[in-house]
Order: C-alpha cells, then sequence, then structure tokens
C-alpha cells in the first residue's frame, strides 16, 4: 500500500445495493448527457433507463422472475446495456453469449445455465433452441436514423414501468451474473458474480483512477466487448457509474478503431495486447485523435513492454497495465498512476484485496519475494463459485483464496508479475518453460508482428518449444534467422526448435491468443 497513488485508502467500504442502482445513479447525476455513441447515434441516460425500466416491464409481464436466466447474445450496442440493467431491475441472471459461438456451444451454455429467455440479433437467432422467450433486434435499429425495429423494440414500447413490482436484492447472496470462463486453456465453466462481487471491483476502479476522471464528462473507447467481463465491469458498469459515454464498437476492426478515434476523440481506451499491436501497424494512427487520450489500460494477456514502449512513444500516454480474471469480476491488481512505476508488472492489488504466491504443487506453502509461483487472490470481487460445478469449485477457491491457475512473482515493493497460466506451462528435460519469456525474445525481432509458443511432444526431452509467428508485412524471416535470434537471447533450452509461420493468430472475442487451439494442431485435434 505503500506505492498506491496518494488518493487510493487502503480500504473501501463497498456497496450492498443491486447493480440497477448505478444506472439510477446515472440517470439522475447525468440524466441529459450522453451515455452511448453508436454509429453516429447518440442516447442519453435518461434515455437508457427509461428503455430499460419499460423492457423489464414487459419480461415482467411475459413471466420472467427474480434468478431466472436471461441470455445475451449481442456485440456491443445500446441494446446490450438496456437489456443488462432491464434484467438487474428484475433480479434475473444474466448470461453472457458469445456473438460468434457456434450452435454446439450455445446448446452447451443454455443447457448448463438453463436459461430459456434470449435477447440478440435477428441475424445470430440459434437453430434448435427451447425458448420460452425470444426477442431480436438489429444494429441498425439503434445507428443514426434508424428506426425501432424487432420484438426487442416492441417489448420496450408496450412496456409500462408503473406495473414493475419492487424486487428485494441480497447484494451477496443474488447472483447477477453467469460468465462463462473463456476456454482458452480447457472447458468454459459458469462464474457465479453476485451483484456484491460487481459492484465491489466498479467500486474498486473507481476509487483507483478518481483523480485523473472527470464524472460527466469523459468518453471511452469501447472495443473490448460487453459479453466479456473486461468490457463488463471495465467499460459498461464503470462508465454508468461515472457518467462517462461509451463509444460502442461492435467488432474489433482496427479500421473501425482507428475512424471512431478520429470521429469521437476518446479520453479512455481500456484494451488489450493485439489492440494496441494493430494500432501501432496501421497506417493512419498518428493523426487519428489519440492525442485526446489521457487514460490507457492494458489487460486479459501480457503485454510486452516493447508494444508498451512504442505506444508511450507514439501517443505521449502512459500505458498502464492490469490483472484480472472472469472469476475475479475482472480487476485485481493494477498499476498506479504517479507512484513507483515498473513495465511489464501489472500493478498491486487494488483496495481490499490481497494477492499471494503458493507453491504450484502445494498451495498450502507460500513462497517468498520474487519467487514463481500459482497466484491466488481474495477479496470482494471473488466469484461464489461455478454453476452446477461444486468439484471445480472446491478445486478453485480454498478459505477464500481463488486459486488463478497464473503463475506469478512478487518483487520486494509488492508488485505483481505475470510469468505464464500454469496450463501452458512447457517442460523441457524437466526444466520449465514459460512461452511469453519467449514471445518477448521474438517480439523485439523487427520481422515479427505476433508471436504465440507452445509445448509440442518430444520423445526425449518430454517437450520442445514451438513458436508460431506473424511476420510483419513485406518481412520474410526464416526460421533459421529467429531461432538464431532467440539463441542470443535465451538460455539453450528455452530456444525454439522448430518456427512455423502463419497469417494470423487464433483469438478469442476479447483478443485472448487462444494457445489450445495452436497445441491441437499440433496433435490432430482440429
Amino acid at each position: 500500500m505503500r506505492h498506491y497513488d496518494y488518493w487510493v485508502p487502503p480500504e473501501i467500504t463497498f456497496p450492498r445495493q443491486s447493480l440497477y442502482s448505478i444506472l439510477q445513479t446515472a440517470a439522475s447525476q447525468f440524466r441529459h448527457r450522453p451515455a452511448t455513441g453508436f454509429q453516429g447515434a447518440v442516447l442519453t441516460f435518461e434515455e437508457i433507463k427509461r428503455r430499460a425500466d419499460a423492457l423489464a416491464s414487459s419480461l415482467h409481464a411475459a413471466g420472467l422472475r427474480k434468478g431466472d436466466r436471461l441470455g445475451i447474445r449481442l456485440p456491443n450496442c445500446p441494446q446490450y446495456t438496456i437489456a443488462f440493467f432491464a434484467a438487474m431491475r428484475l433480479g434475473l441472471i444474466v448470461v453472457n453469449i458469445n456473438p460468434v459461438y457456434t450452435a454446439h456451444e450455445i446448446r452447451a451454455v443454455a443447457s448448463d445455465s438453463g436459461f430459456r429467455a434470449l435477447i440478440t440479433l435477428e441475424s445470430l437467432v440459434p437453430e434448435e433452441l427451447p425458448l420460452d422467450l425470444l426477442l431480436t433486434t438489429s444494429l441498425a435499429a439503434y445507428s443514426l436514423g434508424g428506426q425501432p425495429a424487432g420484438s426487442f423494440d416492441d417489448a420496450i414500447a408496450a412496456g409500462d414501468p408503473a406495473t414493475l413490482p419492487p424486487v428485494s436484492i441480497d447484494a451477496e447472496a443474488d447472483v447477477a451474473l453467469l460468465q462463462y470462463t473463456g476456454g482458452t486453456t480447457g472447458v468454459s465453466k459458469g462464474a457465479m458474480l453476485s451483484h456484491y462481487n460487481l459492484f465491489a471491483n466498479v467500486t474498486q476502479n473507481a476509487v483507483w483512477a478518481q483523480l485523473l476522471t472527470r464524472r460527466g464528462e469523459e468518453r471511452i473507447l469501447m472495443v473490448l466487448p460487453y459479453f466479456h467481463i473486461y468490457g463488463q465491469v471495465a467499460g459498461m458498469l464503470l462508465s454508468a457509474w461515472n457518467g462517462t459515454q461509451t463509444i460502442l464498437i461492435p467488432k474489433f476492426d482496427v479500421n473501425l478503431i482507428v475512424a471512431a478515434c478520429r470521429e469521437w476523440e476518446p479520453t479512455i481506451f481500456p484494451g488489450v495486447p493485439t489492440l494496441y499491436i494493430s494500432l501501432l501497424n496501421h497506417p493512419e494512427v498518428a493523426g487519428c485523435g489519440l492525442h485526446k487520450l489521457r487514460n490507457c489500460s492494458a489487460g486479459a494477456a501480457p503485454l510486452p513492454v516493447e508494444i508498451i514502449e512504442q505506444f508511450e512513444r507514439m501517443t505521449g500516454v502512459l500505458l498502464r497495465e492490469g490483472y484480472g480474471m472472469t472469476e475475479t469480476a475482472c480487476t485485481s491488481t493494477t498499476t498506479p498512476f504517479y507512484s513507483l512505476r515498473k513495465p511489464g508488472s501489472v500493478g498491486l492489488p487494488v483496495p481490499g484485496t490481497e494477492c499471494k504466491i503458493v507453491d504450484i504443487d502445494d498451495p498450502s506453502r507460500e513462497l517468498g519475494v520474487n519467487e514463481e509461483g500459482e497466484l491466488c487472490v481474495r477479496g470482494p470481487q471473488v466469484m461464489k463459485g461455478y454453476w452446477n460445478n461444486p468439484g471445480e469449485t472446491a478445486y478453485a477457491l480454498r478459505d477464500g483464496w481463488m486459486l488463478t491457475g497464473d503463475i506469478a512473482r512478487m518483487d520486494a515493493d509488492g508488485f505483481f508479475y505475470i510469468v505464464q497460466r500454469k496450463k501452458d506451462m512447457i517442460i523441457v528435460s524437466g526444466f520449465k518453460v514459460f512461452p511469453n519469456e519467449v514471445e518477448e525474445a521474438l517480439f523485439v525481432h523487427p520481422a515479427v508482428r505476433e508471436a504465440c509458443v507452445v509445448g509440442t511432444p518430444h520423445p526425449y526431452r518430454g517437450e520442445q518449444v514451438k513458436a508460431f509467428v506473424v511476420p510483419e508485412p513485406g518481412q520474410a524471416p526464416s526460421a533459421a534467422e529467429l531461432i538464431s535470434h532467440c539463441a542470443g537471447r535465451l538460455a539453450k533450452f528455452k530456444v525454439p526448435s522448430e518456427v512455423e509461420f502463419i497469417d494470423a493468430l487464433p483469438k478469442t472475442a476479447v483478443g485472448k491468443v487462444l494457445r489450445r487451439v495452436l497445441r491441437d494442431r499440433n496433435t490432430g485435434r482440429l
């Protein structure tokens, strides 16, 4: 705590109210201020609340009650915000569904969560899914010049907020969100996040940046999807709390990002490594309005120091890193603004949060300074458990501590550094190799745009290191060249034995590289 920025308190009294109260507060304090900016159109906080209340009325009339699960399968658009807060008003449990999920993946989530009501785009209606209620909409309906269309807007038009009954919410006990884990390393599980978990994390983030946040005046560029925990908490919920206008980008497209920067001149930009890499490589990024940015952050995956330095040289804006996961409602640690700065670190535990490093094989044994082990987190943002999965819950939660599955270390100043996912660690002849260390070495080669390292079977060593590389446009490095480059920077057992060049790395919707897809590529499981 001695390295907290001077305005950050060591402890916070966390709210114990429904998440709906965030929208209530925003509509009261920032009534006529813009809440969203979407394809040229703007909605105020008052308009968002009015539509959310009307939709809640129609959902209640359709028979939905507290504790029922509501599936939302939408990209970033105003309808997502309206649907989410309508659900919170009724005490429903939102089940986020990635728009790119296959029919098989949607059925798996539906079967596990039990949702029987769904809000989605007309173009994304799943086939052969048993539903009691289906509401559809379109992106065009909420664009500039668009007209209300679809059963979603029909439900809003038919709703009467005066008929809404009071709903009692126990913030700590009642689940607000079933957020299915990203599945980058294995099978998705539904993390149960309560109103208290999510509201606490909103508060932690708000307090951390309060001196640099002009409430009711900021504009945040939201490329991170709302259906992901990072976008939902650091984007939608935190923005509503601060009265920030969200500039909504419905899909990851660097050209859309550059155009939005030029049109809206955002002041806040939360991103992931792939977003920053794409921006740095765009020919028009220098003059697109990034000079108005005042608060930039990165999370979801380790950000190479080389990328941090390039972005800061280009924009003059400090790029902060943070760490969190689905099970911790987004943020667990983050970087101070003006206190001690350590590029490459994910910073300090946010107020009310404890972190420790334990032995990978024996979680009961806590490790010391600069020892690498599994990161554990305890705080008000830690989930209640996994839905319908007591076994996984018992394994992940130990006496209130969340075993994150991430390998990390803590230095003498209390700053944390993510080394790697435990499941991604490669064992070469008994030696541990952390992929992002090899990726860092590859990133500094001028012909490398992106890189991902995985372990592949080896009859003698157990595993060997393989690198997948996306070259810079117009560059054609050889495998031998990159292997030699790594040999000058890494111990011999860490040097890739093989390099495969590909056009693009497989990624999740939030931009995390899907290592399991690359591993499966080598085992014939694709």
